[in-house]
């Protein structure tokens, strides 16, 4: 792990491996351990860069931030360490991060790997389903709100009491709050045809935060992107789905 200052903020980043570029950002409430896996994979053929976006694990968490300048920090962290063309890979909220790195600057990027992405909302994807369900939700304890939660994400919630820490938070309620905001008001759909990466798009069937339509029309504006829908998965298919998902990856990445 390596605290590097970029942007006027510390952010958290851990550096594994030797090789070609790989930056890997995280989704929405989580930190890089969410990659603890996938970094032992991968570091053994890249050099993972897997960081703590701002506001984020051990990252400096400012009062106020947007997604813009989660895209400002990973451009910088890119020229920190001196890359001139990078593999990049976001899941979720690190995937709209991702789209919009490649947009601003198209010819650093060589791979780039969204799964479950959307590339507008008015508000995040999280905020949107509660909205949504909010009758649904009244009374519910803080416990019976996230088996709910659960279960319209995943093709089989049990794989969450197997794995309590999936998607599990250490934000506070603030600095939730403040990470959602980020997340508002943003569309890349007039300017996805500016990416010349070769990207893969991954959805799962059963997500309802980012359900394979988004994915679809993602990858149907991108120039050079390809469109897997997971059959047997929803918002984690690295989880749900391992073997396949690591065997689609690696293939992507070493073609």
């Amino acid at each position: 792990m390596a605290i590097i200052k970029v942007n006027g903020i510390n952010l958290n980043v851990d550096i594994q491996g030797e090789g070609y570029p790989l930056i890997l950002i995280h989704g929405l409430g989580c930190d890089n351990t969410q990659w603890k896996g996938e970094v032992q994979r991968l570091s053994k053929s890249y050099k993972t860069v897997a960081l703590d976006c701002r506001g984020h694990g051990k990252s400096d968490k400012p009062d106020s931030y947007t997604l813009n300048d989660h895209i400002q920090d990973v451009l910088s962290l890119i020229d920190r360490f001196e890359f001139t063309m990078t593999n990049l890979y976001g899941v979720s909220m690190g995937s709209y991060i991702a789209q919009g790195v490649a947009i601003k600057q198209p010819h650093r990027i060589n791979k780039l790997i969204l799964t479950v992405p959307k590339s507008n909302g008015l508000i995040s994807s999280t905020r949107r389903f509660i909205q949504e369900h909010a009758k649904e939700l009244v009374g519910l304890s803080k416990q019976e709100k996230r088996t709910f939660f659960h279960k319209h994400i995943a093709y089989n919630s049990d794989i969450f009491l197997k794995d309590p820490e999936l998607l599990k938070s250490s934000l506070t309620p603030q600095q939730t709050a403040i990470a959602n905001r980020a997340l508002e008001g943003f569309d890349y759909l007039s300017e996805l045809h500016k990416i010349t990466a070769e990207t893969l798009v991954i959805s799962g069937k059963y997500d309802e935060l980012n359900p394979p339509c988004e994915g679809k029309l993602c990858a149907s504006l991108i120039p050079n992107a390809t469109f897997i829908e997971m059959l047997y998965s929803g918002h984690i298919p690295m989880a749900e789905e391992p073997e396949n998902y690591n065997r689609i990856i690696d293939k992507f990445l070493s073609k």
